[in-house]
């Protein structure tokens, strides 16, 4: 889908119209995103959510990594607001299925980004507007090993 952005010459900043259905900063809507974490949930694990998620022409660990681009931040904005709204979650584990039993309803992203429009632009995405995770700065020791073969053991 397209979005519309616009430019701000005074605050020299561009910004988008993000219509309700549409997650941010992933591809797709958030009932994708929230089959994808349902789907999880209802699974043994992560690693068996991604096998039977995305077609076996991409390997595991790339499966399991798409799937956790949905996972951690869906979960971090759910536990989110159940803390930040007791009297409506009161009770309420922050998951998918929970959230669909409080609020009655089978899109429950689309219906919490309505139930928590004061607070989106602080809340993650896919389901709210916050800002980007700043980039990890590299240490002087996060450097990789030098290639070649393994030191001979005991001499570490």
């Amino acid at each position: 889908m397209r979005v519309a952005r616009y430019y701000c010459p005074k605050a020299k900043i561009t910004y988008s119209l993000l219509p309700d259905c549409l997650a941010s900063r992933l591809s797709g809507d958030l009932s994708a995103v929230e089959e994808v974490v349902a789907h999880v949930e209802r699974s043994r694990s992560i690693e068996a959510a991604a096998d039977s998620l995305r077609p076996h022409t991409i390997s595991l660990p790339s499966a399991v990594r798409w799937v956790r681009r949905r996972l951690v931040p869906v979960r971090a904005a759910l536990l989110a607001l159940v803390t930040l709204m007791p009297q409506l979650f009161a009770g309420c584990l922050p998951t998918v299925g929970e959230a669909r039993r409080v609020l009655g309803t089978t899109s429950v992203l689309v219906a919490l980004r309505e139930v928590s429009q004061a607070r989106l632009g602080a809340l993650l995405p896919p389901l709210g507007f916050g800002p980007r995770p700043k980039p990890r700065r590299r240490r002087r020791g996060d450097r990789q090993h030098q290639m070649g073969p393994d030191p001979p053991a005991g001499k570490w």
